[in-house]
């Protein structure tokens, strides 16, 4: 099927329609869910375990077991992996988490979240997403970028120390169990906090995106005549191109993130049109756009740093049992905990607490 649809409309192509149809249904997915890593922290920070944090672990869990099942049926081979075959960097995951978790708070959505609400209207998420892809398209190639490269040289760790279950020896049997555990909890959570059946099963679906983009870029980087990256879904370095994109001539070739971050757009708008929610939404004081602006910039840094975002590294990272992608995940996780705890309770350096997105 995949060697047709390339033959039918070329490999640029392909990727981007592939994207794009990925984009759309997970856009719509997260929309309907309200899936956010920031949320779900927020819940632990507040010593509450409930519906968002249900479907964090409905989302986080179901990628993990459908990528490795993908990985044992075949349709997924992890040697083509980025994250499990390149050195990699612990110093960038550690520091590009606390920083990432850190903005996070500060905008009060993580970087997929962002892409929701600014096609839902609003205009605090649209401006803290233009920070972001701006400052991560500095980190990556730009006036930063030697900053980023020099914090990701200081720890770094070869591939042979970057599969946790080779590390365990867990196998990927064991990999499903485990991740099956993280699936128990949220399940027991939704059981006891009553939550809906669609939040769950959208959540899930958002998860199964994840999966979704390992088979198909695995499926046209083995139909491929060129080197095609096998990645799954990520934002920050899909939003940094997705901007370069626009500001450059015309003629460039399309990708797979140049079809993702549109695609995610208008999922998110007509899930939102259909639903009744759709609702302009703006900053109610300077002190607001000024933590937005922080945040994006956290999080721009932080993310290229890091090697991805709550879902590039937290989610689709973590699926593949890469051990900078768990450690990204524990560090954004402690970020976001530390930084609400400091700023909006304690409402240090003036930043005070804004409506939550």
């Amino acid at each position: 099927m995949i060697d047709h649809l390339i033959d039918l409309a070329g490999e640029h192509h392909a990727l981007a329609l592939g994207g794009a149809v990925i984009g759309v249904m997970f856009g719509a997915l997260a929309q309907r869910s309200r899936f956010c890593l920031r949320a779900a922290t927020l819940e632990v920070a507040h010593g509450v375990l409930g519906e968002r944090m249900a479907i964090w672990l409905f989302t986080f869990s179901t990628a993990l077991i459908a990528t490795q099942i993908l990985i044992v049926l075949g349709l997924l081979d992890t040697g083509a992996v980025r994250q499990l075959n390149n050195r990699g960097s612990m110093s960038g995951s550690i520091i590009g988490g606390l920083m990432f978790g850190c903005g996070m708070t500060l905008t009060r959505a993580c970087a997929s979240r962002m892409l929701v609400l600014s096609a839902t209207g609003n205009l605090r998420a649209l401006l803290s997403g233009l920070v972001f892809a701006v400052v991560a398209q500095m980190s990556r190639d730009g006036a930063l970028s030697p900053l980023q490269s020099a914090i990701g040289r200081w720890w770094t760790i070869d591939s042979s120390s970057r599969d946790m279950i080779a590390m365990f020896h867990m196998g990927h049997f064991g990999a499903i169990l485990f991740s099956m555990l993280w699936l128990a909890l949220g399940v027991r959570i939704v059981i006891r906090k009553k939550v809906s059946a669609k939040m769950w099963v959208t959540a899930a679906g958002v998860g199964l995106m994840v999966a979704a983009a390992w088979a198909f870029n695995y499926a046209i980087s083995v139909n491929s005549f060129e080197v095609a990256p096998v990645h799954a879904l990520s934002f920050t370095s899909p939003s940094a191109d997705v901007l370069m994109y626009v500001l450059s001539p015309p003629g460039r070739g399309g990708t797979f993130d140049l079809g993702l971050v549109p695609g995610v757009v208008m999922g998110s708008y007509l899930a939102a049109a259909t639903g009744g929610g759709l609702k302009l939404e703006g900053f109610k004081d300077g002190a607001s756009m000024r933590r937005y602006i922080a945040g994006g910039c956290l999080m721009g840094f932080g993310g290229v740093l890091a090697g991805g975002c709550a879902v590039g590294a937290g989610v689709s990272g973590a699926s593949v049992f890469a051990v900078t992608a768990w450690v990204v995940l524990w560090s954004m996780w402690i970020g976001a905990v530390l930084t609400d705890r400091l700023i909006d309770q304690k409402r240090f350096w003036g930043f005070g607490d804004v409506a939550p997105s």
